[in-house]
Order: C-alpha cells, then sequence, then structure tokens
C-alpha cells in the first residue's frame, strides 16, 4: 500500500467518523409526553404488591401437591402414589417422586418471590411517604410559613 493510498484511507475514516460531540436523547413520542422517565406512583407499587399477596395466597393453597392428601406420616397423596408405585417396582415411581421433589421447590422459590415482592413494595411505600412527610415538615419554619424558595436554593450552592 502507497503511503498517499494509506492518507486518502484515512482522510476517508475521518469523515466518516466525525469526533464531534453527539448527545443520545429519546426519539420524540408524538402520542405521550415525550419526557421519557419512568414514574410509578405509591398507588401503583401498593397495587402490584397487593397482586403479589394475592398470588401468594393462590400459590399457598393451589400448588402443594407435596402436602395435598397428607397422610399420618406427612406424605401427600402424590407422594404416596409414587411410593405405592416403588414398592410394586414401577420405575415411574421414582420419576413421579423427582417430579413433586422439583415442583416444591419450584413453588416455594415463587412463593418467596412473591412475598419479596409484596413486603418490599410495602415497604418502599411507607418509607417514601415518610420520607415525604419529613421534607414537607423540614420545609416550614418554626411558625409553620413555608420557607421561600431562595432559602431552599442555598442548599443547592
Amino acid at each position: 500500500m502507497a503511503w498517499d493510498e494509506w492518507e486518502q484511507l484515512k482522510t476517508q475514516a475521518a469523515e466518516k467518523h466525525s469526533t464531534g460531540m453527539r448527545l443520545n436523547q429519546l426519539p420524540a413520542d408524538p402520542g405521550g409526553s415525550g419526557s421519557g422517565v419512568l414514574v410509578a406512583s405509591q398507588d401503583d407499587l401498593g397495587a402490584v404488591g397487593h397482586e403479589a399477596f394475592i398470588l401468594h395466597g393462590h400459590l399457598s393453597k393451589d400448588a402443594d401437591i407435596a402436602g395435598a392428601g397428607m397422610d399420618k406420616h406427612g406424605a401427600g397423596s402424590t407422594m404416596q402414589a409414587a411410593g405405592n408405585l416403588k414398592m410394586h417396582n414401577f420405575t415411574f415411581g421414582s420419576a413421579l417422586e423427582t417430579t413433586v421433589t422439583v415442583w416444591d421447590t419450584q413453588v416455594k422459590t415463587l412463593l418467596q418471590a412473591c412475598a419479596h415482592i409484596s413486603n418490599h413494595l410495602n415497604y418502599s411505600k411507607k418509607l417514601h411517604a415518610n420520607d415525604d412527610a419529613q421534607v414537607g415538615i423540614s420545609l416550614h419554619r418554626r411558625d409553620g410559613s413555608a420557607v421561600p424558595v431562595s432559602e431552599i436554593d442555598k442548599y443547592f450552592k
């Protein structure tokens, strides 16, 4: 490659990739607010937390195949069936035990996730409400009048 050919390629590459400043931004949203900001109100958080709580209750009752129809030894009807199948040398008995064990583990994981979501959102909702109240209290003078914006602005300089 000749030197002038190299220089020509460098010039072409520089023209393609300008070193000027570019700002990333969201495309204009003709149907919406265009702000691109995710907003979740306390009502939204409360609703999601409540739905997670309801789902937890339904799963606790309806998805428990390991504990359904328990005998005096604590084995559910599905595990009892698996034991009977194994006792009669059916290989399906072991497969059924494995299925119940995996199912039970997955249900417990899902229950834990629902409880975590519900508890966390309820906690966040209460915490932020308390924070908002504290900010509201701190932005009033002792006589109850609001602190003027010029006073608040001093804290940001």
